[in-house]
């Protein structure tokens, strides 16, 4: 009856704090991506990353998420990449599900951070972040 009760309780509490932290954009300073890494090039103001897979649901929302603000912001790039063709990538950004969404300033800082279907208008304010970033700002993040 204990472990059952246990095993309830604890389920509980990983969905809430899941719910609570998925598609959250959070601060994540100091790492860097460039065009070559991406395998395509950063817009002039802003980038806006896409880790996805075939057979996630939540990635073809995320998609259309970013298309929009993409194309709402002058030179902000929408970059999706299949996460399962780039490894490589997706070990060395510690990308762990999908839909992963990092957003990057003109220099290819990364700003913040998503993993989860992330909500427009969060993504419009990291993005109003990101356009923002001055370059002596970046250099202290690093």
């Amino acid at each position: 009856m204990w472990v059952a009760v246990a095993t309830v309780t604890l389920g509980v509490v990983v969905g809430l704090g899941r719910l609570l932290l998925d598609g959250r954009l959070r601060a994540k300073g100091g790492s860097m991506v460039t065009a070559d890494t991406l395998g395509a090039p950063l817009g002039e103001r802003a980038t806006l990353v896409q880790f996805s897979t075939a057979f996630c649901q939540p990635c073809r929302a995320t998609r259309r998420i970013l298309d929009e603000v993409a194309a709402m912001v002058p030179g902000v790039a929408h970059v999706e990449i299949d996460a399962e063709s780039r490894l490589d990538l997706v070990k060395q950004l510690d990308i762990m599900r999908t839909p992963t969404v990092l957003v990057l300033d003109s220099r290819g800082h990364i700003v913040k951070r998503a993993s989860g279907q992330p909500r427009k208008a969060d993504v419009i304010a990291a993005l109003g972040q990101a356009v923002s970033h001055e370059p002596s700002h970046n250099a202290d993040e690093m």
